[in-house]
Parts: C-alpha cells; structure tokens; sequence
C-alpha cells in the first residue's frame, strides 16, 4: 500500500531541471483528483462531488528568450521540443495533453514566450485520477504565473477542458479541470455542471479514502467514452421532440424518460436512466454527507457502482470484483468504480480503525483477478497552487 503523497515528490524535479537548465522561475503542484460519486454526469451538465488530493504533479519552468519549447516527462523518460508557431497534434500520446494547452492560449491571443519544462509525481497514470487534468491545468497555471497573463482559474480549467476535446479527443466533461484548480483542503467540491456553480461541503468525517488500482489497461476507454457522450446526446434529441426545453438529460426527469421509453432503442434508453439516476444519488449523497449519515452516503456509492457496471455499462469483470470484494469487509461503507471506466480504480471508504483489515481482506481480491494489490491512500486536498 502507498502513503499519501509526500510533500518531497517535487524534489526529482527540482533536481532534474538544475541539472540541465539551472534554476526555474516558477515551480508549481498540480493535484489529481477522485470523485466521490457522480460518474459521467459531468458531461450530461449534471451533479458531480469531486476533490483534489494530496497526489499530483510537479512542474518546473523557465523562460527562454525564443519561442521554442522543452518537455521533459520525468517519469516517461521522455523528452520533446519543438516551436511554438508549428504545433499540432503529436504521434505520441503523452505531449498532446500539454501542446493542446499551449494551442488553446495562443488561439485565446494570450502572451506566450518559449519555456523550458520538467514535470513528474507521485500520481498514478491509468489510475482514473485524471493525470490528464493535473498536467493540462498544471501547465495552463505554471505558464499564467510566468508569464502575467491575468487568467482566473475558471478561465483556466475551461482552456484546459478545450485542450483535451482539440488535441487529446476526448470529449471530456470539466469536472476534473475545476476539481484540479479549485478544490479546498478537507472539503469536497458540490459541482453543477450546467452553470459552474459549486460549494464546498467539508470531509472531516471518520473516514478514509483508498483506491484499489485493477491495473488493467484502459484501452477502450476513450472510445467507449465518446460512444456513451454520443448515446445521451442521442436520448437528449428523441425527447426534445416531445419537451423543446430539454438541452441535455439534467432537464430530463425519469418520468419523462419513461413516458417515451418505447420510442428509445434499448441501450440508449439504459445509458439515460443511469444517469438521471445517478443525478438524483449525488444531491442525496451530498445531503448524507452534511448530516453525517455516512452508511446511508456509502449505500449510495454502492448504488452508482451498479449502474455504472449494469446500465452505462463502463465497468469491468477486474472493477466489478474488487467493488463486490470490499462492500463484505469490516469498516467499508461504500465502493464503487471511479473515472471514465474499462479499467482504473475503485474508490472505498473505509471507517479509521479498519485501515490494515481493509489491506489485508482486499488481497484475496486481487488474487482473483491475476494482480499484485496495488493500493492508494489518499485525501482531499487544495487545488493547483505555486511552491516558488
């Protein structure tokens, strides 16, 4: 099992960037993130209660006095350069996330010199954490800071979503780009999708946060994403027929859904309840949250588990054992899968005290699925912020 992350993980950095730059102007943490429940919402402009953590990524930076720029992976042992007037779309997947961002701020007309980059963590790639929003805003917030370009973090997070659409392609929601630059320490995010609006409910409950990782390759889960995307705008258009105020499924009420199910081809029919449902467990899971009722808030997690494994049909048999596994041991109030799905990790709370028999009784588990228990404790922390 792995801590939570140290405070030290930006050293490798620090030290990687001397070593062939010399001393960086701005440093900069950039956090992942876990969502508690509200899976696929974001993107149908509903409910999601998000949070940042105490893992990320760390970026160190430097002007240069042209216009090209240094990437430096360190973890991937990567590097590339390149000039920032010729900037399309990389063979390679790891640059797209941070050349989409620089696309988008030169597209918005904002001032951008060259840079020289190293970044590396202790956030898990693959895991569902969204590495992809702690590097796309990580890098929108390091580059502000250098360069004085006067963007807030909303602006930030939506330039940053836009990256991902533009160069990555995946459609994403901007749940993980708000929850990278905008989250409170010991608070989760009460997200609405469809305005931006969102409070913070605090997470001082007598609980802990793990992520049991299946370490299967999400290999469909970008193409399985923007399928689903497609299937809700498709249930979104057949009911907009019969209610012109519609625009996505948060205006749709499960009795509208149901009066036309007829008209639905099955699986679409399926992957709009879901999230209509889903819409409804996140405000109730937020009220147990703030009234403390946190066996009726782990029920709910449950719940969202088994639409997604059964209606959106996102989970996997690695996800569904390891859910069914921990929702038997001792302490655990709820789990359930986390992130866009076809792999990643589920997200448990387990009660303080339970720790090492959570560990521990996971491990015939992971047995059962051919893995090495891979295990993250985390906690919910402060959004993007600068170290120097």
């Amino acid at each position: 099992m792995s801590a939570g992350a140290s405070v030290q993980f930006h050293v490798p950095v620090l030290a990687r960037f001397r070593r062939e730059f010399g001393e960086p102007a701005v440093v900069v943490r950039s956090p992942g993130r876990v969502n508690l429940i509200g899976e696929h919402t974001d993107y149908n402009h509903g409910f999601v209660l998000p949070a940042a953590v105490d893992r990320g990524i760390a970026m160190a930076l430097r002007p240069r006095s042209d216009r090209r720029y240094v990437l430096h992976a360190l973890d991937l042992d990567r590097r590339l350069e390149g000039d920032l007037g010729e900037l399309a779309p990389h063979p390679e997947r790891w640059p797209n996330y941070l050349l989409g961002v620089l696309h988008q701020l030169q597209k918005a007309g904002h001032p951008l010199g060259g840079f020289e980059l190293v970044y590396g963590g202790d956030l898990p790639m693959g895991a569902g954490m969204s590495s992809s929003a702690a590097l796309e805003c990580g890098l929108a917030f390091s580059l502000n800071e250098l360069f004085g370009m006067g963007l807030d973090r909303l602006t930030m997070a939506k330039l940053s979503q836009a990256a991902e659409h533009s160069f990555v392609g995946v459609k994403c929601g901007i749940m993980d780009q708000m929850a990278s630059l905008l989250s409170r320490k010991d608070h989760v995010m009460m997200l609405d999708c469809q305005d931006l609006s969102y409070r913070f409910v605090p997470f001082h409950s007598p609980v802990r946060i793990f992520l049991c990782d299946t370490q299967v390759e999400r290999a469909l889960a970008e193409s399985g994403y923007n399928q689903r995307r497609s299937q809700c705008e498709a249930g979104v258009a057949l009911l907009r027929k019969y209610a012109p105020d519609v625009r996505s499924l948060r205006d749709v009420s499960l009795e509208l859904l149901d009066a036309h199910r007829l008209e639905f081809e099955p699986v679409t029919y399926r992957r709009c309840r879901y999230v209509i449902e889903e819409n409804l467990r996140v405000i109730a899971a937020c009220a147990a949250l703030e009234s403390e009722d946190l066996p009726a808030f782990g029920r709910l997690m449950n719940q969202s588990h088994q639409g997604l494994s059964k209606e959106y049909e996102v989970s996997c048999p690695e996800l569904d054992v390891l859910a069914e596994a921990a929702t038997v041991l001792p302490g655990v109030l709820g789990a359930r899968m986390m992130g866009a799905g076809f792999g990643g990790c589920t997200i448990n709370l387990v009660e303080v005290g339970q720790e090492e028999a959570f560990v521990d009784g996971m491990a015939p588990a992971f047995a059962r699925i051919g893995k090495t228990p891979k295990i993250h404790a985390c906690a919910p922390h402060c959004g993007t912020e600068r170290w120097l």
